[in-house]
């Protein structure tokens, strides 16, 4: 699953990359950072809008006295359990574009695990099916969705992020669920791996 990824474009620029879908985007205030770990902020298209929203859904928990506990963001979505009561309405009727330049799975043994990144080789952009809602605990929330590995991702993981083609965008954010869910598939075009020595750091 993915729990890192980088976005380091402008809002301006994001929305350039969006232009084939609209061309009069409203781009709300605010920042997010570079890399992007669940429960950090994150930029998303929803509702012809780029706006800030905390990546993942909170998850309320309680300590073993019952106490309540800091919530858990969930942060992707698994395509085989979208209609699950956690997951059906928000993919039904709040689905996002997620702008992302690279997706990041971790790499070797435990405890000294490292960073392999994941982009485009012809784009600077991928853009990721996701979905959103509000919450009282950190104001509206998104989530990836993902999907069975492709043959670059599949030696890290088993799931990878739905990337979408341009010319799949508009059915994403369209009024039909289910043609949404027929592109929940593994992305089929070419990626370029980058594998480093970067030590990976779980946030929270």
């Amino acid at each position: 699953m993915c729990n890192l990824y980088r976005m380091s474009k402008s809002a301006n620029e994001v929305a350039d990359f969006f232009a084939a879908i609209t061309h009069d985007m409203r781009v709300a205030p605010g920042n997010a950072p570079a890399e992007i770990y669940p429960g950090y902020p994150g930029l998303v298209l929803a509702d012809g809008t780029l706006q800030n929203m905390a990546w993942g859904f909170p998850l309320p928990r309680k300590g073993a006295k019952g106490q309540p506990l800091k919530p858990k963001p969930v942060n992707n979505a698994r395509s085989d359990k979208l209609g699950s009561p956690f997951w059906a309405s928000s993919f039904r009727d709040r689905r996002c574009l997620i702008p992302v330049i690279r997706f990041a799975e971790a790499e070797g043994p435990r405890g000294s695990k490292t960073r392999t990144w994941f982009s485009l080789p012809d784009s600077p952009l991928m853009a990721v099916g996701g979905f959103w809602r509000d919450t009282d605990e950190w104001g509206r929330a998104y989530t990836m969705v993902m999907t069975d590995a492709n043959r670059e991702v599949s030696s890290l993981h088993d799931r990878m992020p739905v990337i979408l083609a341009p010319d799949d965008w508009q059915v994403w954010l369209g009024d039909d669920p289910q043609a949404a869910y027929e592109l929940c598939l593994p992305y089929a075009g070419a990626m370029h791996v980058n594998r480093t020595d970067d030590p990976w750091v779980a946030r929270r």
